[in-house]
């Protein structure tokens, strides 16, 4: 029987490589640029066309390469970061495996073009699979330019599983904020289908983040600044006001490099303990300036995962710093001095002679005596300069409480429930457990303006209005949605509301779908949106806030597909529409509210899982007494 186990061709082993390293377009981006980096460059550009499709093109103005060094770039395993295993744990550069220009070789059409400075003339090599066509020299300019084209072409099976452009690009996106916010030193820009989409000058980290994210975010960011023996945190935190149900804008980076760490992430969160609304997360950008002998950045494929040796010490002081940073911005403000008609304060010098105040006090007086009066002090005269007699006023307590026993606890004409707690006992009886007699109005409460009380056969039911209500909204609204019945109403003063350039793309892509039910929306300026007309239901309420969460739910793929959108949207209008807590609801609308709930066709969960109803039999009632 013949030997089956057999060496992989290069080729092959390249493809499969690639596979972990080179995922989608975005990853390309991502490699080569952190190349241009490890070179030196302060100018860095990317050109893409169709999401990385056609064309993923990085020129930098860094050192560039030897003719020998270009060639051998491309071998697996080629590097100049490291030596022996120990150097791994010395790293202050983003590369050092030699596995990306070996695995994009392996699946794209690749053209290199790489100059020193000291050299006359550059190189230029064409690779194919994994197969050199081409190198010779050229006349270039200083540094590099990777061109990869045609990415995943010998790949069919993974270029299919691509995603739309929108998506990839949002990818590209993605990695390249990672990259540009960490070096604010370096300028970027990036360009898609010839259309600029970011041109980042060189400034501080605050400005490089108002760049990507846009000026709104400036005001919302709190200094953190901590420097201990172990390690320096410095970056941004976002207030708490500004926190968001879905998790954006987070950043970790440490020596230069973003990662992913949800132990990091639960410090942060236990900062904010207490002043986050439910279920929502903060921004951060959070940058590690750690001894790299400290942690272990080869332990993913992607180096986005990153070990630390004293994780639980420096858990603890990024909690601490987070906390000081919110701490400072709750301070109460101090003393201007320097405003116009502060407060002039006397200078003291040897001549001046101090003089102690003078006190007053009256030993006769009698404070349970109604006649007694503030009479003068025995030291300083008038004890008061306005008068000199002050009697007593007498109240009569008892008539706080005149006709008290008279007034009506419930008043039914304008609330039938306004006390904390009003349980009458009822007799009433109904065909079923759940089955409701809102013909008698003594048979529904309200609690607290929260919750709808109403005897049923076996018990006490309780149900919560605003969760009742949008679940009637919500199956209405998207009834309407999808027979196309949602009216629209225009603005007189359109509203105008500012996206990030990663939003804006998204937005691009959502505005048929908000049009469609009944938002009229167009572009103002770059990045800038004008909202000409809502939903009527809104009702001239602010929409900005749907919008954002519709677009945040797009982006962090919660909603995908046309039908997941109209729920989503339905939701949203929903809860805006639906009546708050503490509403005061007269009997009739609360009557109307609870025939509307059951006439749905699931009264139990509100749209996002919650429950509605709440029954209290009559023995768990009974338990109680």
């Amino acid at each position: 029987m013949s030997d089956i186990i057999h060496l992989l061709p290069d080729s092959v082993a390249n493809q499969i490589a690639a596979g972990e390293v080179i995922q989608r377009p975005a990853s390309v981006v991502k490699e080569l640029v952190e190349n241009a980096l490890d070179a030196g460059a302060d100018s860095i550009q990317v050109n893409i066309k169709d999401a990385g499709r056609t064309l993923i093109q990085v020129i930098d103005n860094g050192k560039g390469m030897s003719e020998t060094d270009a060639r051998m770039a491309f071998e697996r395993h080629a590097t100049s970061k490291i030596k022996e295993a120990n150097d791994l744990f010395a790293l202050t550069t983003m590369g050092f495996r030699g596995e990306a220009l070996a695995s994009i070789a392996a699946v794209a059409h690749v053209e290199l073009k790489t100059k020193r400075t000291e050299d006359e003339l550059g190189t230029v090599i064409e690779i194919a699979g994994s197969n050199v066509e081409k190198q010779e020299p050229i006349a270039c300019s200083n540094g590099t330019i990777f061109s990869i084209k045609n990415l995943f072409f010998n790949v069919p099976a993974r270029r299919k599983f691509l995603k739309t452009n929108a998506t990839e690009f949002n990818h590209i996106i993605n990695e390249f904020n990672r990259i540009a916010i960490i070096y604010p030193q370096i300028s970027f820009t990036l360009t898609h289908n010839d259309d600029e989409i970011y041109n980042l000058p060189e400034g501080s980290l605050r400005q490089r983040i108002v760049n990507i994210f846009g000026k709104n975010i400036n005001p919302q960011l709190l200094t953190i600044d901590t420097e201990t023996s172990l390690l320096k945190i410095s970056g941004f935190v976002g207030k708490p006001e500004t926190a968001r149900k879905q998790m954006h804008n987070q950043y970790f980076f440490v020596n230069g490099r973003y990662m992913r760490h949800p132990y990091f992430h639960k410090a942060v969160m236990k900062a904010f303990d207490r002043m986050l609304a439910p279920e929502t997360s903060p921004s951060y950008f959070i940058c590690f300036d750690i001894d790299p002998a400290n942690i272990d950045v080869n332990i993913h494929p992607t180096k986005t995962e990153i070990k630390f040796e004293n994780e639980q010490a420096i858990w603890s002081i990024l909690m601490a710093s987070v906390r000081e940073a919110l701490g400072k911005f709750n301070v109460v403000p101090g003393l201007d001095f320097d405003q116009e008609g502060a407060t002039e304060m006397p200078v003291l010098s040897t001549d001046t002679s101090i003089k102690m105040p003078d006190t007053g006090f009256n030993t006769d007086y009698n404070p349970f005596n109604e006649d007694s009066e503030k009479i003068p002090s025995s030291r300083s005269g008038n004890y008061s300069s306005g008068s000199s007699h002050h009697k007593k006023e007498h109240f009569d307590w008892e008539k706080l409480y005149e006709g008290f026993e008279n007034e009506s606890v419930v008043d039914k004409e304008n609330d039938f429930i306004q006390t904390e707690m009003i349980l009458e006992s009822n007799t009433s009886t109904s065909s079923s457990n759940i089955a409701v007699d809102t013909n008698n109005s003594n048979d529904i409460l309200q609690f607290k303006g929260r919750y709808l009380l109403t005897s049923i056969k076996s018990g006490m039911m309780l149900i919560d209005q605003h969760r009742a209500h949008t679940r009637i909204l919500f199956d209405q609204y998207l009834r309407n949605i999808k027979d196309n019945k949602i009216l629209s109403q225009k603005s007189l003063f359109p509203d105008l509301i500012e996206l990030s350039t990663e939003d804006s793309l998204i937005m691009e892509e959502l505005i048929p779908e908000f049009d469609s039910i009944g938002f009229d929306i167009d572009c103002f300026t770059k990045n800038t949106y004008r909202i000409n007309g809502a939903p009527a239901v809104l009702d001239g309420k602010n929409c900005n806030s749907i919008i954002e969460e519709m677009i945040a739910g797009h982006k962090d793929k919660t909603i995908s597909g046309k039908d997941a959108f109209h729920e989503k949207i339905a939701l949203s209008l929903a809860k805006t529409a639906a009546i708050n807590y503490g509403k005061r609801l007269s009997i009739e609308e609360a009557r109307n509210l609870i025939d509307m709930l059951f006439a749905c066709e699931n009264h139990n969960f509100s749209p996002d899982g919650k429950p509605i109803i709440n029954i209290l039999s009559d023995d768990e009632i009974q338990a109680r007494f």
